[in-house]
């Protein structure tokens, strides 16, 4: 048996085979991963290499020249190579440090290009603006607004979301988009609101219908007893008219409930009941004779106002800020 003072002195002592003595690792000794160089310290040596002076290069890079000392001695220290030789002449970089110097170049030149890369990113970021609109605004309004704003702000690319009120609310608070229109009558806590236009809700039949031989106006019980075509719930129009008559107790069961104007319109028009709609959406319509508008108590709050809406403590993006200015000077 061999103790351990019999083996020879010059036998190598074995390692793990994963781990040879001279392998090296990106990780310290204690596990942490190993620093990366400092791109700033890395334009230095580059400078110094292309001046032949640290000094030179600290003028250069406008720093001072101890800062310059400083950094290149934090940088050899990082990368445990001597990277200069310095002298009363001047710097020149050694062996290790004219090597490191070309890979500094490399480096520093897809720094730059990811720089003025995520420039391009942000400049196309700060001219789209994504906005969340219910129906009415986004069809009878948003039209015109947009193309003011076109004129204003040609460079500006605005993605639009068509949903109801609440489906607005909910957009903003995912941050799905950067403004939202809404023309219910309520807007939560969380958001900033203001006006951006005004609008009513018009009980409109077909021509031949019964209501369009009344004398007097319809009054908010008649309303809420009658069965009527309506948008949905979460619609703006929805909300307005349930807080109408809500003093009636409440609107009746609908005969139709639709997420779109249009189609209700054509119902109201066919003969199939009354219709409470947007007095926008149903101008045309009626100005057409397709459609007859028929007057209400003036007792019953049917008038409402169109919201702009964003969430408190986000700053609105410029895109954003125009189309806000151009709305309210519609």
């Amino acid at each position: 048996m061999t103790s351990e003072s019999d083996r020879p002195a010059d036998r190598p002592i074995d390692r793990p085979a994963d781990r040879p003595a001279d392998r090296p690792t990106d990780r310290a000794a204690d596990g942490a991963p190993r620093p990366l160089p400092d791109l700033h310290a890395l334009q230095l040596l580059v400078c110094v290499a292309e001046t032949g002076s640290l000094g030179r290069a600290a003028a250069r890079l406008r720093i001072s020249q101890p800062s310059a000392s400083a950094r290149m001695r934090t940088l050899e220290r990082r990368l445990g190579l001597r990277l200069l030789d310095r002298s009363t002449s001047g710097s020149r970089l050694t062996p290790a440090g004219a090597v490191v110097g070309d890979w500094a170049r490399s480096l520093l030149e897809q720094a730059e290009a990811l720089v003025a890369g995520a420039a391009a990113l942000r400049s196309r970021q700060d001219h789209r603006l994504l906005v969340t609109a219910s129906l009415t605004i986004a069809e009878e309004l948003l039209p015109g607004w947009l193309v003011a704003l076109r004129e204003e702000a040609p460079d500006t690319h605005v993605g639009l979301t068509v949903t109801n009120s609440s489906g607005v609310i909910e957009a903003l608070r995912r941050g799905s988009c950067d403004l939202g229109f809404v023309e219910g009558p309520w807007v939560p806590d969380d958001l900033h609101r203001t006006v951006v236009g005004r609008d009513r809700l018009a009980v409109v039949v077909a021509p031949g219908h019964p209501w369009t031989r009344r004398r007097r106006p319809l009054t908010g019980r008649e309303l809420a007893d009658t069965p009527l075509l309506l948008r949905e719930p979460g619609s703006g129009s929805r909300e307005t008219l349930e807080k109408a008559l809500r003093p009636y107790d409440g609107v009746a069961v609908p005969i139709l409930e639709l997420g779109s104007t249009a189609p209700l319109r054509s119902a109201a028009a066919q003969g199939l009941a009354p219709a409470v709609l947007s007095a926008l959406a149903v101008q045309e319509d009626v100005d057409h004779g397709r459609l007859r508008e028929i007057e209400v108590d003036p007792a019953v709050p049917l008038r409402r106002l169109l919201h702009a809406v964003w969430p408190k403590g986000r700053e609105l993006p410029e895109a954003a800020v125009r189309l806000l200015g151009v709305a309210q000077a519609a």
